[in-house]
Formats: structure tokens, C-alpha cells, sequence
């Protein structure tokens, strides 16, 4: 393969930043700002050590800046788009049943918008440009107001291009007025990210160009014998034949790898080792959020078991597991008790083994546990194209896309459904990894009614041409949604593609159903694997125009869009 026209395109470096600007990143990407903060006691202080600790504003009344800020995760000095001159944004913490304010003065040049992902918010405060608003024009401000009518872990980032790639994302906690169902006695949050030295603007147009251009991990002559000798001649050969035909690669897991990217903890590089603090016997709450623009994580601690008691926010039967998966937009609240005097690595490789994030939980700052080795990558199978095993395949239409036109390279003949698949990279790897069947929300679903209506919906792409869509339409050439006011409806997503997709529905959530039917968990971003079949109930409880998307962020922009209307009902009976 071709790299030698790659030639990074980077953020400038900066010529006359003082030294109290410029922020090293291998101990993470933090300057303390003062902001005006109010009113009630937080739950305990995040402790942490490696790099300064991150701010945690609080209360009813938040004044945030978007600027830009000097920062080195690589040992390069880049330009980052940052909040109160920190990367990643402040925490925020809230507290149900509060109105919050959020003034946002933009500094850049350029328009901004932050969007607060998961939260339930009236449309014209969603934060998405072009749908729910006009965006922030540079010097301007805005003034987000709404009620605050959930609880939980969230993050907020923004919706305006790639700025969301350089630095514009931070969590949130949403505090609930009864106190935790699931009591700790300490917390941190884990807000995992990706970060490039590129410009997000050139890693798009090489994706365009060449979709594969980043995927050091293409199969080689010495794998080809490697699987000669273990399956033979014929087996090897029809695989072989049986990618060819597709003109597809079962190495291609994700876009970007860890070769371009530097995969951060809390602003922190592997080598920053980000630490967050303990006492042996406590409960620890650690609430992971993968805040990434295009990368997933499997996430373990060796030598603790993590018991999930919440995802995306909601509360869910607690399950102990070894490690879990976290696509890009999701959350889970993880409970450890880590009861011996020693330290525990925090472990989140990428999906396709090409780097990893790191942190340690430890009694005191400057603790270190051994980092694990990085998995085997894994190859993608048939069953992960939607097509069964590989005995007896008879091949699909791969070059004209079906009925769906030539921005389309597959479609899933067999679609898997069942829920209890934990992923390509994850399956029988000798630990006990969450899959979406132990997700089990409290309390059951928030609209009993059944689905009066069914949408189903093919999420659809070209690996060649690097274009994603929904039944093979890309934003620019699809109609809106249309939702009825009050109306139960199922989503059925079918995943055509060989790559996994978070799916992010704005201003409602999604409950999802097993394979009775029946909902059995509730999150505003759900994945589906490569050749799978889920289906989701969603309760259009919510007026306005509102954003519906993969969470890949290249993805979206590269057409994975859909806007999605809900209407008021007229008095004679038509939509508004």
C-alpha cells in the first residue's frame, strides 16, 4: 500500500504561546479556569492524580468559553478546540429536577455548538446546527435553558464538524433527587477519547480517497500460509475467494487506527497514566463514557470484577462482568471494590488492536499495575456480513448494491438478531464479556403501549468510496423522517455494512426489544454489529426537528444522517 502522499495535515503549530498556555498532554490537557459556580453539596470530589485534576462546575448558572488551546499528547504541539481552556471540556454537574442556564460564548473563528448528548432537552436547545438552531457565530453567545427531568452519566460535545475530533467534548452528571439507587462511596469518571495531530478535515478527504488507507493490518502472504496449514487447501481458498468476490477486506474494523490516532483517559495519554484514587474496601463508581469520534474500546480491569448498573444513564439490574465494549456515544456506570492496598490498571484497547488507553486506580498518586498485552486482532466472519456460516454461502450481489444503487457495496442475506453476541474481537476469549442480552433496565419500559407502527430502516454504505447512509441514501438525498406526535413506533435497523454502527437518536430514547419482542433496556445509542438485525421501540413524545445518526463522526458527515420530524397535531387532525 501506497503512504507516502500522506503527508499529515496538521493544526499549526504554535509560535508565540507563553509557557503558562501551553499544556504538555502526556500528563494530560488541563488549565484551570475560573467560572462562576452555585449553590448545593456535590457528591465526593473526584481525586485523581497524573496531570491536574479535572474542573467540576456545579450548580444552576454555567458560563462556558470555546476557544483554542495549545496542547502535546505526542510530542508535537498542536491547536486544540477546548472549553474554559480545558481538553477534555469541564465536568458538569447537575442535579434532577433543576433548570439549568448555559451561557456559551464562541472565541473561534469559526461557528460552534455544543449538544448535550443523551439529555433530554426541548428541540431549539439540542444544539445541532441547521435543525434545532443557527449555531454560534464567532464572538457571539448563546444561552442554553432547559429542565432537567432525568438522572445519570452523559457528556456533552459538539455538533458543529470535526470539532468534536479536536478537543470540544466533556462529561456530565446529572445527580438524582432520591440519591443513587446503586450508593458508592467514591466515584470517577472514565471519559475515553481519540486524538490526531492531523487535521480532522485531511484524515476525511484520505478516507475518501482511499477507505482502507489507515488499516495497517491487512492480511499478508505469511497469513496465507499460516492458514494453508491450519485449514488446508480448499477451506483457505474459498475464503479467500469469498472476500475477493466482495471486494472487501475481514481486517477492516476500523476506519482510523491507532497509528494515526493517541488514545487519551481524561485528557491523558497512555504514557500520562491517569490515576484516579482510592481506599481499599470502598466502592468505586467509575462511569466510562466513550467520547471518542471514531473508535471503540473493550474495557477491563485485571483483577477487578466490574459490576454495570447503569447504561447511557439508566439504571439497570447490576451484572458482573470482566470487560464490555463501549462504541463511540455510549456510557456505562461501572461499581469496583477493589480491596487490596495495590494499583489496578484501567485497560481500553481498541477494537482493532492497534493501541490502547490506559489509566490506574490507586491508593495514593504516582502507582503503577503491570499494562496488559494487546489482544490478537480478530478477522471479521461471514455470520458478520449478514450471510451464515461459510459452508454452503451462494455469494451475494456485491458490486451494484441491489436495490439500493451503487453508493451501496452489501446487503445482509441472513441477518443475525440475537442480542447476546458480544462482537467480533470479544467472542470466547476466555473472560466474561457484557453483551446487550444482560442489559435489563429497572422499572420496564416508559410507554407500555405496543408498536402501532414499524419503520425499518437498512444502514447501508461503500467501503470503496467511503460514503454511509441509510437505505442507501445519504443525507443530502433523503426525505425526513416523519414521527406522529404521541405515537409508539418500532425501529428496525438492519446492519447491511461490515462495520459496526452507534446509532444516536436526539430527543427521545430507544428501547430496545428481545427476541420475543419484549423491551428489555432503554439507551439513546445503540449499536449494531455488522450484519445484525435490532429492533427498537421509540415513543415520539418530543416536537421538533431533531438529528438521527451514526456516532462515527466521519460516518455522519460521510452520510449517515437522517433528520427526523415530529409534529404537532392540528386541530383538524393534519400535522403541523
Amino acid at each position: 500500500m501506497d503512504r507516502s502522499r500522506f503527508r499529515p495535515a496538521v493544526w499549526p503549530a504554535p509560535s508565540n504561546i507563553s509557557r503558562r498556555r501551553f499544556v504538555h498532554g502526556l500528563s494530560g490537557v488541563l488549565v484551570a479556569a475560573g467560572v462562576r459556580q452555585s449553590g448545593w453539596a456535590t457528591a465526593p470530589p473526584q481525586q485523581s492524580s497524573g496531570g491536574v485534576d479535572r474542573g467540576v462546575l456545579y450548580g444552576t448558572e454555567f458560563n462556558l468559553e470555546v476557544g483554542t488551546l495549545a496542547v502535546n499528547f505526542t510530542g508535537a504541539r498542536r491547536i486544540a478546540t477546548a472549553v474554559n481552556g480545558q481538553v477534555p471540556a469541564p465536568l458538569l454537574r447537575w442535579r434532577e429536577g433543576d433548570t439549568v442556564t448555559v451561557r456559551v460564548v464562541n472565541r473561534l473563528t469559526t461557528p460552534t455548538s455544543l449538544h448535550w448528548h443523551g439529555v433530554l432537552v426541548p428541540s431549539d436547545m439540542d444544539g445541532v446546527p441547521g435543525l434545532s438552531f443557527g449555531g454560534i457565530a464567532p464572538g457571539e453567545t448563546f444561552v442554553y435553558r432547559f429542565r432537567l427531568n432525568q438522572s445519570g452519566t452523559y457528556w456533552y460535545h459538539s455538533h458543529s464538524r470535526f470539532q468534536e475530533q479536536t478537543g470540544l467534548y466533556g462529561p456530565i452528571v446529572i445527580e438524582p433527587r432520591g440519591g443513587e439507587r446503586h450508593a458508592a462511596d467514591r466515584e470517577h469518571v472514565v471519559l475515553l477519547s481519540d486524538w490526531t495531530d492531523a487535521n480532522p478535515e485531511h484524515l476525511y478527504r484520505t478516507l475518501k480517497l482511499q477507505s482502507d488507507y489507515f488499516n495497517f493490518g491487512q492480511r499478508t502472504a505469511v497469513d496465507f500460509v499460516h492458514d494453508l496449514r491450519k485449514h488446508g487447501w480448499k477451506p483457505t481458498l474459498a475464503e479467500r475467494r469469498l472476500w475477493g468476490s466482495m471486494r472487501m477486506s475481514p481486517t477492516d474494523l476500523a476506519d482510523v487506527s491507532g497509528h494515526t490516532y493517541t488514545y487519551l483517559m481524561n485528557g491523558a495519554s497512555p504514557a500520562g497514566n491517569w490515576t484516579g484514587l482510592f481506599q481499599p474496601g470502598e466502592r468505586v463508581r467509575l462511569r466510562f463514557i466513550n467520547g471518542s469520534s471514531m473508535s471503540y474500546f473493550d474495557v477491563r480491569i485485571p483483577g477487578l470484577q466490574l459490576t454495570v448498573v447503569a447504561a447511557d444513564g439508566q439504571d439497570i439490574e447490576p451484572v458482573s462482568v470482566e470487560e464490555f465494549r463501549l462504541a463511540a456515544g455510549e456510557v456505562y456506570d461501572v461499581i469496583v471494590e477493589p480491596r487490596e492496598d495495590r494499583a489496578y490498571t484501567i485497560f481500553a484497547q481498541s477494537i482493532d488492536r492497534s493501541g490502547y488507553a490506559r489509566g490506574t486506580l490507586a491508593p495514593q498518586p504516582g502507582m503503577q499495575a503491570e499494562v496488559p498485552s494487546l489482544d490478537a486482532r480478530a478477522l471479521l466472519a461471514a455470520a458478520d456480513m449478514g450471510m451464515g456460516s461459510m459452508a454452503g454461502v451462494p455469494g451475494m450481489d456485491m458490486g451494484s448494491g441491489t436495490s439500493y444503487g451503487p453508493n451501496v457495496d452489501s446487503v445482509a442475506m441472513d441477518p443475525r438478531r440475537e442480542l447476546d453476541d458480544p462482537g467480533v474481537g470479544l467472542r470466547d476469549n476466555g473472560r466474561r464479556v457484557l453483551t446487550y442480552a444482560d442489559l435489563h433496565t429497572l422499572g420496564g419500559p416508559i410507554d407500555s403501549r405496543p408498536a402501532g407502527r414499524e419503520i425499518v430502516l437498512h444502514l447501508t454504505g461503500h467501503m470503496q468510496r467511503f460514503v454511509w447512509s441509510f437505505d442507501g441514501r445519504k443525507f443530502s438525498a433523503a426525505d425526513p423522517l416523519k414521527f406522529n406526535y404521541g405515537e409508539r413506533l418500532r425501529l428496525v435497523l438492519v446492519n447491511d455494512s461490515m462495520m459496526n454502527h452507534p446509532i444516536h437518536l436526539h430527543g427521545m430514547w430507544g428501547e430496545v426489544e428481545g427476541p420475543d419482542g419484549e423491551v428489555v433496556f432503554r439507551k439513546h445509542t445503540i449499536n449494531v454489529q455488522p450484519g445484525q438485525r435490532l429492533s427498537y421501540r421509540v415513543t415520539a413524545d418530543a416536537i421538533g426537528r431533531w438529528a438521527y445518526h451514526c456516532h462515527l463522526l466521519f460516518h455522519m458527515e460521510a452520510g449517515m444522517f437522517r433528520e427526523v420530524h415530529v409534529d404537532r397535531p392540528t386541530p383538524d387532525g393534519a400535522r403541523s
